[in-house]
């Protein structure tokens, strides 16, 4: 296939306007023949009508080298090794697209907003950062940058609006800072199997009252766990020991995307408001009518101390220890990952749906002979703090970003190379690899239908009202690097027993406001910085929020344990279809 064969003296002559002009065209085709083939939302047609767009566009950047980095995300690797190559071999601009950790893309950018210094032209970079960016004012807004600089290199078929993550990448503006490239959610995952088992579903009854089934509350799913913990499934083939929940536990700084990725949330902390709570959002941070953040704590209106992120951290610990195996305590986020998939879990309550495509290989004890898995996701169970309105877990969104420090030309290569990732030729291809949907049209096309039995619930959870519940980081959070690497620190010591619940979450409140402090005595986010509130005790800022119609602080239950409530999977389902 000509795409391999566009090496670094054919990218010269293409430089100095030597091949003909249709050659981009002919490695365009062979791409669309070889990777995308039906596997688009666009007829072929208007693929190769989207491609003539990227081959003219590219002209003035031809024989240019740029590079981009993501984390190592399936995602990622396919557009690294597949669509990178193929972009370079198309439009003649060589990307290089590096694959590094998650700690060390949020090294790289920091480095660049600290130096000014161009270190990649383009980041794949979590949506989390999007009060950091919108505050520092160091990455292009990218609504201006379209109608603007770069409307020359837009595609017109880029289409935004099909984009279903842009309302966490818009800041209070009203700017569209970062462009989606991959989503996930973090969902609750089950033994459809087990839960489905009659003779099963006959011992939970008589135990406890009600029908096993997903559980809507914290309530049900903490009985849930109990029920199949030690619990012996031989009788349907599985263990003879099993377990009611899975975690970890370890003093690492994974141990902190545990909780920042929306664990509060779950649990009723903060306010209501979606895609998060205002004015205090799932950290517990508050802002004010200008949305600068006043406080974390709840001695200045905060929620990150208070009843709801106790009882979240306290629940947290009791299910590790009770309910999960016992290494599970030791264990960080990529060790504890794979343990589901080898069949003596019951149930998991913060699962992401990015491991979908391990969980469904064939020979797993959870995967059936015909490759469709015993297991499914479903909507998370919340809290006894929970109330409509609220969101209801975490959404991972990888976006692309473009600083500032970046040289104009470099920057529109870029936003080329970005743009054809995330284009509609290559989008539904790209989301079969890597099951990271961003666009309404892909999730809605007909070779996911035909897929979605194989893949456990991710379909039918992505075309569902219910999705808007799960979305990342806020606005309310200015500096997401600085204040995320205290979460693991302070509710590790919970997690290990060298604090209460209660003294963890002190700490981590002190801490947050030491950050936001610093920030506001620097003045470097000018007038939408941070501006600590006076200090009250928790009646006042409960009375002063419900005053005013919201929600947090609120103050503690009398019972935590609420009336537990389950549905049945399929019926759940029936209902979003309908």
């Amino acid at each position: 296939m000509r795409l391999k064969l566009l090496t670094g003296s054919a990218l010269s002559i293409l430089a100095m306007g030597l091949m003909p002009a249709y050659a981009g065209m002919d490695e365009a085709k062979a791409f669309l023949d070889k990777e995308v083939g039906t596997l688009s939302t666009l007829s072929r047609a208007d693929q190769e009508k989207e491609m003539q767009w990227f081959v003219d566009a590219a002209k003035p950047f031809a024989g240019m080298e740029i590079k981009v980095v993501s984390e190592t995300l399936t995602t990622h690797e396919y557009e690294s090794k597949v669509l990178a190559p193929a972009f370079t071999a198309i439009t003649g601009i060589k990307v290089t697209h590096d694959l590094i950790g998650e700690g060390d893309v949020v090294e790289k950018i920091q480095t660049q907003m600290q130096t000014g210094e161009n270190i990649y032209d383009g980041y794949i970079n979590d949506s989390d950062f999007i009060g950091t960016h919108w505050r520092y004012g160091q990455v292009r807004n990218l609504t201006d940058w379209m109608d603007g600089e770069a409307k020359d290199v837009t595609n017109p078929g880029l289409d935004i609006k099909d984009f279903i993550g842009t309302s966490f990448t818009t800041a209070p503006d009203g700017k569209l800072y970062q462009m989606p490239d991959q989503q996930f959610a973090n969902l609750y995952w089950f033994r459809y199997d087990w839960f489905n088992d009659e003779k099963t579903k006959a011992d939970f009854k008589a135990k406890y009252g009600y029908d096993l089934g997903v559980p809507v509350n914290w309530s049900a799913y903490e009985d849930i766990a109990e029920f199949f913990t030690g619990r012996d499934m031989s009788y349907v083939g599985g263990p003879t020991k099993v377990y009611g929940s899975m975690d970890y536990g370890k003093k690492d700084p994974s141990l902190g995307w545990r909780f920042t990725d929306a664990w509060l949330s779950m649990a009723g902390n903060g306010d209501k408001g979606i895609p998060n709570g205002k004015p205090v959002d799932e950290w517990g941070i508050k802002v004010d009518e200008n949305s600068r953040p006043v406080g974390s704590c709840v001695a200045r209106g905060g929620d990150t101390n208070g009843p709801a992120a106790v009882y979240s951290i306290n629940k947290y610990i009791d299910w590790l220890k009770k309910y999960s195996p016992p290494e599970a305590e030791g264990m960080v986020f990529g060790e504890a990952g794979p343990v589901p998939a080898q069949g003596q879990i019951a149930q998991q309550i913060f699962w992401y749906t990015a491991f979908t495509a391990d969980m469904v290989k064939d020979g797993l004890p959870v995967v059936n002979a015909d490759g469709s898995p015993k297991w499914r996701m479903a909507p998370s169970p919340h809290g006894s703090y929970w109330k409509e309105g609220m969101k209801l877990g975490y959404q991972d969104v990888g976006s692309w970003t473009l600083m500032k420090s970046t040289p104009v030309d470099r920057a529109k290569a870029a936003w080329l190379y970005a743009q054809f990732v995330d284009s509609k030729t290559v989008d539904v291809k790209k989301s079969h690899v890597g099951l990271t949907f961003i666009r309404e049209s892909t999730i809605q096309d007909k070779s996911f239908t035909e897929r979605a039995p194989k893949l456990g619930g991710l379909i039918e959870f992505y075309r569902s009202p219910a999705r808007v519940q799960w979305t990342p980081t806020g606005t309310n959070v200015p500096d997401y690097p600085k204040l995320a690497q205290l979460w693991w620190q302070n509710i590790g010591d919970a997690s290990s027993g060298a604090k209460t619940a209660q003294e963890a979450m002190d700490a981590l409140c002190a801490d947050q406001e030491k950050v936001l402090g610093r920030l506001e005595k620097a003045g470097v986010q000018g007038d939408i910085g941070p501006k600590l509130a006076e200090e009250h005790d928790l009646a006042y800022w409960n009375a002063d929020a419900v005053a005013k119609g919201n929600l947090a602080p609120q103050l503690p239950l009398a019972n935590e344990k609420e009336t537990p409530v389950t549905v049945n999977y399929d019926e759940l389902v029936k209902s979003w279809q309908k």
